[in-house]
């Protein structure tokens, strides 16, 4: 199988530093109750579509996963690097996680009810986006939501906009142009959320969360 550069390279820049990304972000969501209200907002509208199974895309260490699960949810995480999902499974050994690629995810046509890739889209190259998104679109169930988190960029009139990552190559995206390519695969937007950047940020960025549906 040939992989392409970028999914390899990142694979190998998140096992190398898998251990310490892990005790660095175990307790990241304690002091973000706007992320715990959308979470919990995710998991609502993912029970309400029908089918229970949702997925946490680009799952690290599983510590997002271990939230859902602990939502009520019944979730698998799936994570591109080998050395996360191994500390994932230790951490979280009641739980499921699979190594896989997001543009190729081993689920069935519309098994879940709910998709998150929080933080994972970011490494993705924009040209490979929207096979990403058609894939995300692919694995969700009529009805079934999908929840976007990432980095705005600073210019709209750009959909995306390298920035330092320190780990691997990664991209800001503008909210409205990222809404556009969802409804282009089939996934209406929702609701959106916009947080803006506090003087503790590492990166003084906005964050956004994006919600999408899936038609019924």
């Amino acid at each position: 199988m040939i992989e392409h550069d970028a999914l390899g390279f990142t694979r190998e820049a998140y096992d190398a530093v898998a251990s310490q990304y892990a005790q660095l972000f175990a307790d990241s969501l304690r002091d973000e109750p706007l992320d715990r209200a959308f979470l919990s907002a995710f998991a609502e509208v993912s029970r309400a579509s029908g089918s229970g199974r949702v997925a946490d895309l680009g799952c690290g260490p599983g510590y997002v996963t271990s939230y859902l699960h602990g939502l009520g949810l019944e979730v698998s995480g799936v994570d591109a690097s080998p050395e996360m999902i191994r500390l994932a499974r230790q951490a979280y050994p009641g739980l499921r996680f699979d190594e896989g690629s997001m543009a190729a995810l081993h689920y069935r046509d519309g098994e879940l009810g709910g998709a998150l890739s929080r933080w994972s889209i970011i490494h993705t190259p924009p040209e490979e986006l929207p096979a990403v998104l058609a894939e995300f679109h692919r694995v969700l169930a009529p009805g079934g939501h999908l929840l976007l988190g990432f980095w705005a960029n600073d210019d709209p009139s750009h959909p995306a906009q390298v920035f330092d990552h320190k780990v691997a190559p990664a991209y800001r995206w503008s909210p409205d142009r990222l809404a556009a390519m969802l409804l282009e695969a089939g996934l209406a937007e929702v609701a959106r959320m916009v947080r803006e950047p506090r003087p503790t940020d590492q990166r003084q960025f906005q964050s956004v969360h994006l919600l999408a549906r899936k038609a019924a």
